[in-house]
């Protein structure tokens, strides 16, 4: 049904798919509808003009009723069309399998077999084939297949690469599978969504290719009608009596269109990246739909952040993966943001500069203001000015930022020039200068190398380089150390610490580690489904958490000497945040909570410094003294 749902909101795909249905409905019922034999002639009656009495679509230069022969001549295309697209998907998967999943010698023999095929214009082979097997249908079907094989061989093959490596597969062969099962159970339900994209963006001009055949009169024979052989027998009549060519080129143009479209609603569909919803063309910034008038900033600072709010609609099913989240960051301040995968860290700080994917993602309230400066809902030319250079963002995954097919010195250097005029070699310099930064050895040659040439570590070296590139006054830093080996971990963290205290810079830092908040961090705010649970000071948090999920994610951190320490695992698993339940969304874990923090909202509530969402609280925040 998710599957259908998501074909559907694709409006162009949609229509494809009712056309194609139609067609397939009439050629399925020509046999039992009341038309003429297709195959009769009445030379009487030769080239009939459309709308006559007794032969709706006319008659052809043997006096042979067109709608019939159209009708018929469909059904033979469509089943041809068809046919050959299942059987070069059947034997060019089969044959990509096996080059990418043996690899080495096999995959070389075999593909570059494949290669000589796809040297040979595809068209020609297809002559060739049917020039020695002879003219006929099912000969020009085989043609039509086999000159597809290589296309398909190639794709599933590409796809079979990537698969056979995974950690699953290796399991499996461990296991003691044999090589037949484990194509079979592994990786064949792997790849059989890339067959029928393929297969249903190929069927298209397998039917064009089977009617050129027929057109050159290698298809199909007198008197069996298709469509090509009834465009190949109307040619000679086209200017004199045109509705004899008009009427099949008709439906080869509605066939092939439709197929494509549907084709292309099949492939967006069957794409897991897609499945969020993002059928529809993405916007450049996130969409913003404030139900609400944008509130007042109740805090002071480079970057500040009130009432937020970030949902992902997909179909009827609403997410609210930020909900009401106030922060800010004071210049020379690193505010440290912490919390279990998916409770909204990242999706927080991806809305500051409207990098959340739109569709799905939509802002529905809140603000986000850099000096003084609203960026929720801001034109796209003003955050494309600020973003790399006023606020900068170091990505979790390096590969996020860096573009597999240039240097990372060429991408530096882009990173440069985009915001400042300045040349390619003091853009150069600069980025040989931040790799050095960011402790790169070599950082000349290494500018020179792409990212795949790099290890991990390196890459998200280089995604801290280019976050520093434009000396801006807001980096977010969202996991930025999780590559990195200890030693160099602590390399960046005194970079960054050393960045903010020179040059006044603010860090919003997304962690897991509460050994790089305490180390880094001023400030820590506590997120749990979509909220913040817990503010404050870093080492007062640390030293006496308020709020029982805080104290409960402190408690499962081994400490240095204290080997004999319990660590105490939090039950349960976070909420679904599309059905969060009502009070406080941790009640289900919280070895303290009644029937009182299951009702109404519960609020974030402190002294000045300190603030809990908590009704029963692990400690009492202090009357605030400053």
């Amino acid at each position: 049904m998710t599957f259908l749902k998501l074909l559907i909101r694709n409006r162009l795909a949609a229509a494809g798919a009712v056309v194609m249905a139609l067609v397939l409905l009439l050629a399925l019922i020509t046999p039992i509808l009341p038309l003429p034999d297709p195959d009769v002639t009445n030379t009487s009656n030769r080239f009939v003009k459309p709308f006559s009495e007794g032969h709706l679509l006319g008659t052809d230069h043997l006096g042979r009723d067109l709608l019939a022969r159209l009708m018929y001549g469909t059904r033979l295309s469509l089943a041809v069309g068809i046919a050959a697209a299942i059987f070069a998907a059947i034997f060019g998967a089969a044959i990509g399998i096996i080059a990418g999943y043996f690899g080495g010698k096999t995959d070389n023999i075999i593909m570059r077999g494949v290669d000589m095929l796809m040297a040979f214009p595809y068209i020609l082979l297809a002559l060739a084939i049917v020039a020695a097997l002879g003219p006929g249908l099912t000969n020009a079907l085989i043609a039509v297949a086999a000159v597809n094989i290589p296309f398909f061989a190639r794709n599933i093959r590409g796809v079979t690469v990537g698969i056979a490596h995974k950690e699953f597969v290796d399991a499996a062969k461990l296991a003691g599978e044999g090589h037949l099962r484990i194509i079979l159970t592994e990786i064949l339900p792997n790849v059989i969504p890339v067959i029928v994209i393929a297969m249903s963006t190929t069927i298209g001009w397998m039917i064009l290719e089977t009617a050129g055949l027929s057109f050159l009169g290698l298809g199909s024979q007198p008197p069996q009608a298709d469509l090509g052989s009834m465009l190949g027998e109307a040619r000679s009549a086209l200017i004199t009596n045109p509705h004899t060519s008009i009427v099949p080129g008709v439906m080869i143009l509605i066939i092939v269109m439709a197929i494509n479209l549907l084709g292309d609603g099949v492939r967006d569909a069957l794409d897991p990246r897609l499945r969020s919803g993002a059928l529809t063309r993405p916007r450049p910034s996130t969409a913003v739909a404030r139900t609400s008038e944008i509130p007042k900033p109740r805090e002071t600072g480079t970057m500040v952040l009130t009432d937020l709010e970030t949902q992902f609609h997909v179909g009827q099913r609403v997410y609210k993966a930020v909900s009401k989240v106030s922060l800010h960051v004071e210049p020379g301040e690193c505010l440290g943001v912490i919390g279990e995968s998916g409770s909204g860290k990242s999706v927080t700080a991806l809305s500051i500069m409207g990098l959340v994917a739109s569709p799905p993602g939509v802002i529905t309230g809140g603000s986000a203001r850099y000096d003084e400066t609203e960026l929720i809902g801001a034109p796209y030319e003003k955050l494309r000015r600020y973003r790399g250079d006023k606020v900068a963002y170091i990505f979790q995954d390096p590969l996020a930022t860096l573009h597999p097919l240039y240097t990372v010195g060429d991408q530096l250097c882009e990173a440069i020039r985009v915001h400042h005029k300045v040349s390619k070699k003091e853009a150069w310099q600069r980025a040989v200068a931040l790799l050095k930064q960011v402790r790169i050895p070599n950082a000349e040659g290494r500018a020179k190398v792409y990212p795949h040439e790099m290890s991990g570590g390196m890459r998200q070296r280089v995604g801290i380089a280019m976050a520093l590139a434009n000396d801006p006054d807001v980096i977010i830093a969202d996991e930025p150390t999780t590559a990195l080996d200890v030693t160099v971990q602590a390399q960046i963290l005194a970079l960054l610490n050393d960045l903010r205290k020179e040059r006044g810079l603010s860090i919003i830092f997304i962690t897991h580690d509460f050994g790089v908040v305490a180390q880094l961090c001023d400030r820590v705010a506590v997120m749990y489904a979509g909220r913040i649970v817990e503010t404050g000071p870093t080492q007062a948090v640390l030293d006496d958490a308020a709020h029982p999920y805080t104290r409960r994610l402190i408690a499962c951190v081994p400490e240095l000497g204290e080997g004999r320490r319990e660590l105490h695992a939090i039950p349960g698993l976070p909420p679904a945040v599309d059905k969060l339940p009502a009070g406080c969304a941790f009640a289900p874990r919280c070895d303290k909570a009644d029937a009182l923090c299951q009702v109404g909202t519960i609020e974030l509530e402190g002294n000045g410094t300190r603030a809990v969402r908590c009704i029963f609280p692990e400690t009492k925040l202090s009357e605030d003294v400053a």
